[in-house]
C-alpha cells in the first residue's frame, strides 16, 4: 500500500468460497466465476449461462435467493438506476442498503453461495427520471458517475456502462459508435480513478446494449465498438481494464421471446478472442431458454417477468379473497387489483411501454388485454408505495385467518419462473461442479 493512501473497508455480500478464491488471486469475482465456469464447460462438454435477475421488488429478491439456495448455484442481481440509486429508486433503496437488504435475506435463509452485486443499464438518460425532467447530458453524466461512485462503496461486483441513449438526437437516430466508445470509457476511467483512489478490490463492467437505438445490433458497428473500445482503453492507461460481459442483440426483445441461438453464436465468435462473453437481455418467457448455453451465452438478464409472476400471484390470492368475503369470512376486502392499477395509473410510468398507435391514449381507453399487461409490467414501479403496501398486508391478513399462506404462495409462484432459468441454463449444483476447477 503506498504511503498516506487510505483504504476504506469493502462491505462484502457473501463469504463464499468463489469469492474468497478471487480476491486471493486479485480477480474480479464475476471475471473469476466466468473464467471458473469456462474452465468446466471443457472439463464436462456442456456450457452454463449465469442468471441475472432484476430485483424489482424486495419479495422477488427473497424469492430469487430461496430458489439459488435450493438451485444450489450462483445468483447475480442486476440492479438499474430506475430501481436502486441516490435517490432510491422505485425500490426505496440506496446502493449500500440493496446490498445490506441482500446480505441480510441471505443470512436469514442460511444462503452461503455467491452472490453477485451488479449496476444494469448505467449510463446517461437511461434513468427514466434524467428523461422526464429533460437533463443535460453533463447532468446525466454527473449522476451516473455519482451512482457508480456509490455503488462502488456499497460493494457492487460490477458496472454496466450503457452510453447508448441521447434523448438530444431524433427518435430513431443512433448514436455514433465513436460517441458511444468515447461515453463508455469516460465512465469507465471515472469508475477505475475512484476505486483505486479508495484501495478497493477490481471490479468487472458490462457495456453495450441490446437496444437499436445504440447501435450496436449491426454486426460491423459491434465489431468496430470492440475494437474501438480496446484501443481508447489502452490510450487512457486502462489496458488491464476489459469488460466481462458485451451485451448483444439475440433476438429477444420486450415484445419478442424467440432467442436466436444462430446470431448468439457469431457474436460469441466475435467477442471471445477479446476475452468477453455474450450477454442476453429481455430473456423475460423466453421460448427456448435452453439454447443460450448450448450457443454459448455468457449471461442473461431477467426481470419484468418476475413482476407479471408477482402480480399474477397476487390476482389468485385476490381471487380467494372474494370467495372467502361473499362466505362472510372477511370483515374488509383489500381492494388489491385495484389499487395496483392506480397506483401504477397515476404513476404515468405505463407510458413508456404504449405502442406507437397508443401514443396518447389513456390507460383505461386500451382493450382491456393490452391494460392488463401494461398495469402488470407497470407494477415493479409502484410495489413499494405506501397505499400499495397497506393493501397487500390487509390481503395477507385476510387469507391468513383463513388458514392460507400468502407471502408463500406469492414467493413459490415467482420462484417457478426462477427454477426454469436455473435448469435451463445449466445451473443446478454449479457450485458442488465448480470445485473440479477451483
Amino acid at each position: 500500500m503506498k504511503e498516506g493512501r487510505v483504504v476504506f473497508p469493502r462491505r462484502k455480500v457473501d463469504e463464499s468460497p468463489i469469492r474468497q478464491k478471487a480476491e486471493k488471486a486479485g480477480i474480479p469475482v464475476c471475471d473469476f466465476l466466468m473464467g471458473k465456469m469456462d474452465a468446466l464447460a471443457r472439463v464436462e462438454g456442456k456450457r452454463q449461462t449465469l442468471l441475472a435477475v432484476c430485483p424489482n421488488s424486495r419479495t422477488v429478491i427473497r424469492a430469487a435467493i430461496r430458489a439459488a439456495k435450493r438451485a444450489g448455484a450462483p445468483l447475480k442481481f442486476a440492479a438499474t438506476l430506475n430501481q436502486v440509486d441516490l435517490d432510491r429508486g422505485y425500490t426505496g433503496l440506496t446502493q449500500k442498503e440493496f446490498v445490506e437488504l441482500v446480505k441480510q435475506e441471505a443470512e436469514a435463509l442460511d444462503f452461503r453461495g455467491l452472490i453477485i452485486i451488479a449496476v444494469d443499464h448505467g449510463g446517461p438518460w437511461v434513468k427514466d427520471r434524467h428523461t422526464i425532467e429533460g437533463w443535460s447530458l453533463a447532468e446525466c453524466m454527473d449522476w451516473v458517475k455519482r451512482s457508480f461512485e456509490a455503488a462502488i462503496d456499497a460493494g457492487y461486483d460490477l458496472l454496466h456502462v450503457d452510453p447508448t441513449v441521447d434523448r438530444t438526437l431524433p427518435p430513431g437516430t443512433p448514436l455514433p459508435v465513436e460517441t458511444v466508445i468515447e461515453r463508455t470509457v469516460e465512465l469507465i476511467e471515472h469508475a477505475e480513478r475512484y476505486r483505486r483512489a479508495r484501495g478497493l478490490p477490481p471490479i468487472s463492467y458490462e457495456v453495450g446494449t441490446e437496444e437499436v437505438h445504440g447501435g450496436l445490433a449491426d454486426l460491423s458497428v459491434f465489431e468496430a465498438f470492440l475494437a474501438g473500445l480496446k484501443k481508447a482503453l489502452c490510450a487512457r492507461g486502462l489496458s488491464e481494464v476489459w469488460p466481462i460481459f458485451v451485451v448483444g442483440k439475440v433476438g429477444t426483445d420486450l415484445h419478442t421471446t424467440l432467442f436466436d441461438p444462430e446470431v448468439a453464436r457469431i457474436l460469441t465468435e466475435k467477442a471471445r478472442p477479446y476475452g468477453s462473453f455474450i450477454k442476453g437481455h429481455y430473456t423475460d418467457y423466453v421460448e427456448n431458454p435452453e439454447e443460450y448455453p448450448e450457443s454459448g451465452m455468457g449471461g442473461a438478464n431477467v426481470g419484468p417477468e418476475f413482476t407479471e409472476e408477482e402480480y399474477n400471484a397476487l390476482a389468485e390470492l385476490a381471487r380467494i379473497e372474494e370467495e372467502l368475503a361473499q362466505r362472510g369470512l372477511v370483515p374488509q376486502r383489500s381492494g388489491i387489483l385495484e389499487v395496483l392499477t392506480q397506483a401504477v395509473y397515476r404513476s404515468n410510468r405505463w407510458k413508456k411501454w404504449l405502442l406507437p398507435e397508443e401514443e396518447g391514449k389513456d390507460l383505461f381507453a386500451l382493450p382491456e388485454e393490452r391494460k392488463t399487461w401494461l398495469v402488470k409490467t407497470g407494477c415493479r414501479y409502484i410495489w413499494a408505495n405506501p397505499e400499495v403496501i397497506a393493501s397487500r398486508m390487509l390481503l395477507y391478513e385476510n387469507l391468513r385467518r383463513n388458514g392460507y399462506f400468502p407471502e408463500e404462495i406469492v414467493l413459490l409462484a415467482i420462484e417457478r419462473s426462477l427454477d426454469k432459468y436455473f435448469r435451463a441454463f445449466n445451473l443446478l449444483d454449479l457450485e458442488k461442479r465448480l470445485e473440479k476447477v477451483l
